[in-house]
């Protein structure tokens, strides 16, 4: 191998390793992205873009980029700050990292995920157990961002224990999984929690559907679990007592909660995206729609909202991206999910696809999970794997 390869191979894999890990470090980020993108260019990434581009999950990429690149046309320049929809164009950081990955290249990358996650996971743990602080303060990540990394982690690794031929491996897998959502257990996210939870027994009814028995004891076994480590979490046991006080709260008129407030978010939003069905409000509207709105909707009974917290976004994947570009913006992010499994479907990952795209259907539900930053590139990389796996083993 000529040694101005050799240099370019040993950078391209530097590239992805450092995107691997420093993803997960903000100051990091703009760096390992920076590098990756000059190792696709060096690795002639422009050139085989033709054939990147034939996948439909670049395609709905690329797709829901483009629609709301458009909906700038009948939005507003956006306000200083008030640009949180650009967070959706980092979903292309996944065009460079799949179309640099090979069968040479594979193992650095799952080495590079697998440690990143790792750290990630000490990290939060010792958080938790030592410092008694939720999220992980030093990577600058909010109790959301760790949860929901947990979950990830937890379907992840049930997902391989079904596809485990050996009964040993899933024993000890479905150990590690329960570990995970034990620690998620010990985060303020209860959304994501249940997202995990109900996307762990949709797979073990995929999985023993023609089995009915079985699966009415993974089903028991599951709920008992989860019963126990409710009861022994202090944090799970304050959420209940929060969404106690959430609903007395509602019973008064009074938002000012976190289930009161996503509530008049997806009532205001709901109400936008029947105002503007097909095309929306433009991109980069959503938020200031919300704060004049208020004012005189249903009498100001929202008003006070933004002292409570700063407008940020819609809390609901689809209810965000129908206030910015309506059905325009529906429609792509339906094609994005529907790409999404396809793209696990055709590596012969199928189970992995439902249970990602599930958990993300369902985390998105009460979040705008899709522009979760660290998880959105984490469950990104999993993707372009998964996809070059089957071209591995063949």
């Amino acid at each position: 191998m000529p040694s101005s390869l050799m240099g370019s191979e040993l950078f391209i894999r530097f590239a992805l390793l450092l995107i691997c890990v420093g993803f997960w470090y903000n100051p990091l980020s703009p760096v390992s992205f920076t590098v990756l993108v000059l190792a696709w260019l060096m690795d002639g990434g422009l050139r085989r873009f033709h054939q990147t581009i034939q996948e439909p999950f670049v395609q709905a990429l690329l797709l829901l980029c483009v629609c709301l690149l458009l909906g700038l046309l009948w939005g507003e320049i956006p306000e200083h700050g008030r640009i949180k929809w650009i967070k959706y164009f980092m979903l292309l950081i996944f065009i460079p990292f799949y179309s640099l990955l090979n069968k040479e290249r594979l193992p650095w990358v799952i080495g590079g995920l697998v440690t990143g996650y790792l750290g990630v996971l000490a990290l939060g743990i010792y958080q938790w157990l030592v410092m008694g602080e939720q999220g992980i303060p030093l990577l600058g990540m909010s109790y959301l961002s760790f949860s929901a990394t947990l979950g990830i982690g937890a379907v992840v690794v049930v997902c391989l224990a079904d596809l485990s031929q050996s009964s040993k491996l899933r024993v000890v897998l479905w150990l590690v999984a329960l570990a995970l959502i034990w620690a998620q257990f010990h985060q303020n996210g209860r959304i994501l929690l249940f997202a995990t939870l109900t996307t762990v027994l949709l797979l073990a009814f995929l999985r023993y559907k023609s089995e009915l028995a079985k699966f009415l004891g993974i089903a028991i076994s599951v709920l008992m679990i989860t019963a126990i480590f409710a009861y022994s979490s202090p944090v799970f046991q304050n959420r209940l007592v929060q969404v106690k006080s959430d609903i007395e709260l509602l019973q008064q008129d009074n938002f000012s909660s976190s289930l009161g407030y996503r509530l008049a978010m997806w009532d205001v939003g709901l109400h936008g995206i029947a105002e503007r069905p097909f095309f929306g409000h433009g991109t980069g509207v959503p938020e200031s729609y919300f704060e004049r709105t208020i004012l005189t909707y249903k009498n100001g009974v929202y008003k006070d909202l933004p002292e409570f917290q700063h407008t940020s976004h819609y809390h609901n994947d689809w209810i965000e991206i129908g206030m910015h570009i309506g059905m325009l913006g529906i429609s792509a992010l339906m094609f994005l999910f529907w790409s999404w499994y396809q793209a696990f479907k055709k590596g012969q990952l199928s189970v992995l696809g439902i249970g990602l795209v599930s958990y993300i259907f369902l985390a998105g539900l009460t979040d705008t999970f899709i522009i979760f930053s660290r998880t959105q590139i984490l469950l990104l990389m999993i993707t372009a794997v998964a996809m070059h796996w089957h071209k591995r083993m063949r």
